[in-house]
This record gives C-alpha cells, structure tokens and sequence, in this order.
C-alpha cells in the first residue's frame, strides 16, 4: 500500500531516502542544469522545439540513475508532484552546499 503525504514537507524526507546514491543525485542535478539549460535556450532563440526535449532530458538522466545506480522505482510513478518539487528543491540544496553533490 503507498502511503499518503499531507503535505511536501513530510514527504522531502522520504524523497532524500530515495536518492542516496551520489551518481543517482548527480545525474538528477545535471538533469536538472540541463533543463535549465534548455529554457534559457528556448527563451534566446524564440524557438519552442526545444521544450520539446524537456521531459526527455529532464526525466531521462533521472531514470538512468534510479533504475542503474539508486536501483529502485521513481517517485515520479507513484508522486508526480511531490516528486517534481522534491527534485528542484533537491537541485536548491545541492547548489547551497546542504547536499553532498
């Protein structure tokens, strides 16, 4: 049965428990860079295809290190929202020195 979280605060917790391995918080920090990267490129050029390779740059180098190195399931399946928050906030704390990189 998966449990319920009443709000993100409890669940963040749960979230950093599922990123444990440092390739695994690695690739989700350079995901992350990367979609950046892909926004600020799309706003430049005035070119919306780049959007395009948002989720598949953004969710793909998550995955890769969930199912190669975490070796578990993505939140993303069962929290898609928390999940989301959770990885930008993960991305906030890695960048401010709270989370090894």
């Amino acid at each position: 049965m998966t449990k319920q979280y009443q709000s993100f605060r409890e669940f963040y917790p749960y979230y950093l428990k599922e990123h444990r391995n440092p390739t695994c918080r690695r690739l989700h920090f350079v995901g992350s860079a990367l979609v950046l990267g892909l926004l600020g490129l799309s706003l430049i050029t005035f070119n919306a295809w780049y959007l395009l390779l948002v989720p598949v740059v953004g969710y793909g180098f998550a995955w890769v290190g969930h199912f190669f190195f975490e070796k578990n399931r993505p939140a993303t399946f069962t929290y898609p929202l928390y999940s989301l928050m959770g990885d930008w906030v993960m991305f906030r704390d890695i960048l401010m020195g709270k989370l090894k990189f």
